[in-house]
């Protein structure tokens, strides 16, 4: 059954990049099997603030506990100062409560359909993807929404932080409650790792990088792979990246700006 237009997917875009949005679908209806890798620059529509760069909430200073946000939120510092790491993701998941998926997630779910198989790689945090109704889904990166006790592993859901105590305890064991997601200086979890390397073994056909800088090796190696192999890449990014000059397209644009384009056109 065809697919219902949206609105958003109908926006005219100026020549050169409609020629650009043409082209990549002329190469992803060539892929059976895509492979996304997506960074902050796909939520970056949904008013989510970064922690540097422009607009970030620590673009020009440390922290207020004259560290760098890095330090703050690191493994090393959880294991110290618990309180202290608690206070910064409170802080920044404050500052994106309310956040919602943008057309640019909603798009690229509605895009799985055109795949044989479309698995998302995604290093960001936020949950977009699975709200969106993404299927294929690897967090690599872990989710703010589940929380585990490092004591006795007992796992909750929350929609947000508001209702929590800070530093949230475990409320049968009393032990000290953190997000499942990945600090600085900490191991990517296995259970991610394992599914992204079935997923390469199984093969990709094409591989598109949506809003990552692609500056880990786990996130540029397969771009660069499957460029070498003749595969279509795709970049979708306003700005340079590690793989730019590697990939076969690159559409200097942001993601909820020709991700609905690309996926209508696909589906007429």
């Amino acid at each position: 059954m065809r697919q219902p237009i949206h609105a958003s997917a109908v926006v005219s875009l100026d020549p050169d990049l409609e020629l650009d949005v043409s082209t990549a679908v002329a190469l992803l209806r060539s892929a059976r099997k895509l492979l996304v890798i997506t960074g902050a620059g796909i939520s970056a529509d949904s008013g989510m603030p970064t922690y540097r760069g422009i607009g970030g909430l620590y673009e020009r200073q440390d922290t207020d506990d004259e560290m760098p946000i890095e330090v703050a939120l690191s493994g090393p510092m959880f294991e110290s100062r618990p309180e202290l790491t608690w206070k910064y993701l409170s802080q920044i998941e404050t500052a994106c409560r309310g956040a919602q998926p943008n057309e640019a997630h909603r798009a690229l779910s509605r895009m799985s359909h055109s795949f044989e198989r479309m698995t998302v790689l995604t290093q960001n945090v936020d949950g977009f993807h699975r709200d969106a109704g993404q299927e294929e889904l690897i967090e690599m990166h872990g989710n703010v929404h589940e929380l585990y006790c490092t004591e006795c592993g007992k796992e909750e859901w929350v929609q947000d932080y508001a209702s929590l105590s800070m530093p949230p305890y475990c409320a049968d064991c009393r032990g000290m409650v953190r997000p499942r997601v990945v600090l600085f200086q900490e191991m990517l979890p296995d259970s991610a790792l394992r599914q992204f390397e079935q997923t390469l073994e199984n093969g990709v056909d094409a591989v598109m990088t949506i809003g990552t800088s692609s500056g880990f090796p786990y996130i540029s190696g397969p771009v660069v792979r499957a460029a070498r192999m003749g595969l279509p890449t795709i970049e979708i990014n306003p700005g340079d990246t590690e793989v730019s000059g590697v990939v076969g397209l690159r559409i200097r644009a942001r993601a909820a700006q020709v991700l609905p384009r690309i996926e209508h056109l696909l589906a007429s």
